[in-house]
């Protein structure tokens, strides 16, 4: 089910990108930064997968290339798609309150995370309803060095560009359908991995599997999320009885079942891009403002 959950991410990151911009390649994009997460550190493979859509974006014409910069405009898409989850996960957990007991460290990890995310929508909105005013903020803070200057309008009015998507009221409805999709799946996966195991546990124990290892694995970790995710989940079905050894028993065929499938795919995808991963990671080539 792995496969799966990474394709329902690309459908919804098709409606991030600003309308008729058509970016090429985003579950294959998708499997392969998910891939490079789990084998470098420090979720290196959001970096990878901007590069692979970028690659692809910019090598499609001279018109695509004309309109927009795609390395600028697809992180833009990655910051919104972040917020995004980020919110996911909070509201997620504040649902679990309510029918279960959520650790404290939990709950004050989570609000750390709604404070971040408020302040990164507050500078999204900023930049949505007031580029222009964005833009001489810019101007006048490296109006000492021209060069800068004229590097750093560039990146920005490329980046507002990447914007687009969340403004445009068509997208609204896809992408609300698309995001419930895209955690609904994996805390089905959660589940039916706990009743493969015979852990006769209610499908609410999915949706705190999933918040657990969503906000465990939401900063910067090991490849894989390795120890980070496996002490969310044995903390998760914790709650509901089920002993730390099952628990770790779980939480590791669950790991696997993630992992594997998504490695396997993602190094698949990588070959045929003809594309190394330390070429994906520098993404020098592709930084650079027009």
């Amino acid at each position: 089910m792995a496969p799966l959950q990474i394709w329902v991410r690309g459908r919804r990151w098709w409606y991030l990108f600003p309308p008729g911009s058509n970016p090429p390649a985003l579950a294959p994009a998708m499997m392969i930064g998910y891939m490079a997460n789990n084998v470098l550190p420090l979720r290196a493979g959001e970096v990878v997968r901007v590069y692979v859509v970028a690659r692809r974006w910019g090598a499609a014409g001279p018109g695509a290339a004309a309109r927009v910069h795609p390395f600028w405009t697809t992180l833009a898409t990655l910051v919104i798609e972040r917020v995004l989850d980020s919110l996911a996960v909070v509201l997620i957990l504040a649902m679990l309150v309510l029918v279960i007991t959520v650790p404290r460290f939990l709950e004050v990890a989570a609000l750390v995370v709604l404070a971040i995310d408020l302040v990164g929508i507050a500078i999204l909105i900023a930049l949505v309803v007031t580029p222009d005013g964005c833009a001489r903020l810019i101007a006048r803070l490296a109006r000492r060095w021209p060069a800068m200057q004229r590097r750093a309008l560039s990146v920005f009015e490329t980046f507002v560009h990447g914007l687009d998507g969340i403004r445009t009221p068509s997208h609204a409805l896809p992408l609300i359908a698309w995001t419930i999709a895209v955690w609904l799946t994996p805390a089905l996966a959660a589940w039916t991995m706990l009743l493969a195991l015979d852990l006769r546990l209610p499908f609410v124990a999915g949706w705190a599997v999933l918040a657990f290892v969503g906000l465990g694995v939401s900063i910067p970790s090991a490849p894989g999320y390795v120890g980070v995710f496996h002490a969310a989940a044995v903390l998760a079905v914790g709650l509901f009885g089920v002993s730390q050894s099952a628990g770790v028993g779980y939480a590791l065929l669950f790991h696997a079942s993630q992992i594997l499938p998504v490695t396997l795919l993602g190094w698949l995808y990588l070959v045929r891009e003809q594309v190394s991963l330390g070429e994906a990671t520098r993404a020098r080539s592709l930084e650079r403002a027009p």
